[in-house]
């Protein structure tokens, strides 16, 4: 067999299932219960050394 036919198959079945279930893995990873507080640290990270108090 080719090394193109080869590497064709090889990314048209294995290949493509693999990155949906990667990316279907981060999907779950981000929206995960417990990740809103660290999402909402980073969003406001830009913020840390203003010079007014901080609001909790």
């Amino acid at each position: 067999m080719e090394t193109y036919t080869s590497l064709r198959a090889f990314a048209d079945s294995w290949a493509l299932a693999f990155l949906f279930l990667f990316f279907v893995a981060v999907i779950f990873w981000v929206f995960r219960p417990g990740s809103k507080k660290v999402h909402e640290d980073a969003a406001n990270i830009i913020f840390r050394n203003e010079q007014k108090p901080k609001d909790d």
